[in-house]
């Protein structure tokens, strides 16, 4: 089983739970529609990785998320990760009106940075990442459709929350393709201080 860091100690988690859609600009990009729902999807365990790749058969995405880990029912830990999308799949999938697993639950479609405790105040929480130094993507809580508060009380009526299980909240405009050799560097902060960072260099 697959593991993230929580303060140095190895977290195994039994699921990720995914919330797409939850920018406006980024459904806008997409040239999606906005769901009456949320929307909701699962990666599993074997989806976590350290490595950020490129290729896995055909070429990935990459879409910047703030993340949160689950112990007690709570929001226990929060980090930023990247899901990682093999973007022409999840389209046609869309336009036969297929489930989008296929293209988002692949192994290696998650990595995450440390996950750092914190006091469960979402509010000042944002997160950036920069591909070859220059601003990719940024993000908050506010301007996400779906607040983590609402996103948690909601998949708390259909699915059990197990202790070291992962949030991801949607992802904020300016996706695109992973390539070879690009150095990412993805942080969140609290207001203006940095809680944790992913920097790694794309294979």
């Amino acid at each position: 089983m697959n593991h993230i860091n929580l303060a140095g100690v190895s977290v195994t988690p039994s699921k990720i739970i995914c919330i797409g859609r939850n920018y406006v600009d980024h459904i806008k990009e997409l040239n999606s529609e906005t769901p009456d729902d949320m929307a909701v999807f699962i990666k599993p365990n074997s989806a976590i990785t350290e490595v950020l790749n490129a290729v896995h058969i055909e070429p990935l995405h990459f879409e910047a998320e703030l993340c949160f880990l689950i112990k007690d029912g709570k929001y226990s830990a929060v980090a930023i990760g990247l899901d990682l999308t093999k973007r022409a799949l999840q389209s046609k999938l869309k336009k036969q009106g297929l489930p989008w697993e296929r293209s988002k639950a692949f192994d290696g479609s998650a990595v995450f940075s440390d996950f750092v405790a914190f006091d469960g105040v979402v509010d000042d929480l944002n997160f950036s990442l920069d591909i070859e130094g220059k601003n990719i993507q940024t993000g908050n809580v506010e301007l996400m459709i779906y607040k983590p508060d609402v996103i948690l009380s909601e998949l708390k009526k259909f699915l059990t929350l197990e202790d070291g299980d992962i949030v991801m909240t949607g992802t904020p405009a300016g996706v695109g393709m992973v390539k070879a050799g690009q150095k990412f560097e993805a942080r969140l902060f609290n207001a203006d201080k940095l809680l944790s960072a992913y920097i790694s260099q794309a294979v």
